[in-house]
């Protein structure tokens, strides 16, 4: 996870009220952008396309590191939006 995003989680371990409003998030109608309103309402400015960037941000870096990058092809593509959730339950 990024910076935001743990700063995000380390907030809902510590508070009940937090971590029920983000675990809320995943029943609406647009789960990504509730999440990132929750976000937002927290002082963590936050948008989905950002929740988007951070994993294809992480993955890209990995395969432009310097000695050339992954030479594997990938095993999976992690979405940090669902380890966040995962984490946190």
């Amino acid at each position: 996870m990024n910076e935001k995003l743990i700063k995000i989680f380390e907030e809902a371990r510590h508070n009940a009220l937090i971590k029920e409003k983000l675990l809320e998030t995943r029943d609406a109608k647009d789960p990504m952008e509730a999440f990132c309103k929750v976000a937002t309402s927290m002082g963590y400015n936050m948008t989905v396309g950002e929740l988007f960037a951070m994993g294809e941000e992480y993955s890209s870096d990995l395969l432009k590191s310097c000695n050339g990058g992954a030479v594997y092809p990938m095993d999976e593509w992690s979405d940090w939006y669902d380890d966040f959730f995962t984490s946190l339950n």
